[in-house]
């Protein structure tokens, strides 16, 4: 489990179904076999060294995610996952990534705020409502805004600056975890 606050932004080494991710403060802990959150995809360690990680990539994590897009040099979010002790600073994610967003827009606000617009799948509309959470590339963010399945967000200086967010182009893909109780509740609903 994460909670969506992104610890470092990590450079990729390599790409394909095995990739390799170079960075340094999430492997503080990391060890082989532990999960790690990639652009919000939860994933294995499966080989660690002093400067980065390798992960392997299944096939439906290659379909529903943006990670079979990275190439080499690509930066991406990485968080660790929560212990006991962690504070729960954004909102509960599981880093199983529902399908993919389209940017749509990315405006500057003024003061180092952006306005980023994502185009969500229709099958996702239903869970997703105005100041609830939502996890895009592993961000946990709050939608300020729906209309016509898109989705509009705040971006503060400080995620514009630590998150991959500011290397996000119109027509790029992002990944998109929906809030997991939505899900839960929806499900509760229609079996009564």
């Amino acid at each position: 489990m994460f909670t969506g606050i992104v610890e470092e932004l990590g450079t990729v080494a390599a790409a394909g179904t095995r990739l390799e991710v170079r960075c340094a403060v999430v492997l503080a802990d990391l060890a082989v076999g532990a999960s790690i959150a990639v652009n919000g995809v939860c994933l294995t360690a499966v080989a660690v060294a002093a400067n980065g990680f390798a992960a392997d990539l299944a096939p439906e994590t290659l379909s529903r995610s943006n990670l079979g897009d990275l190439s080499l040099g690509s930066r991406v979010n990485l968080e660790r996952p929560v212990t006991p002790a962690t504070r729960l600073s954004g909102h509960i994610v599981q880093g199983h990534v529902d399908a993919t967003g389209e940017v749509v827009a990315l405006d500057a606000l003024g003061d180092g705020n952006w306005w980023l617009k994502v185009r969500v799948p229709q099958s996702l509309d239903r869970y997703l409502v105005e100041k609830g959470s939502v996890t895009l590339d592993g961000i946990s963010l709050t939608i300020a805004k729906i209309e016509n399945s898109v989705i509009g967000v705040t971006i503060i200086p400080h995620t514009f600056l630590n998150t991959n967010v500011g290397h996000a182009r119109i027509g790029s893909k992002l990944n998109i975890e929906v809030d997991v109780l939505a899900k839960h509740v929806e499900k509760l609903l229609v079996r009564t």
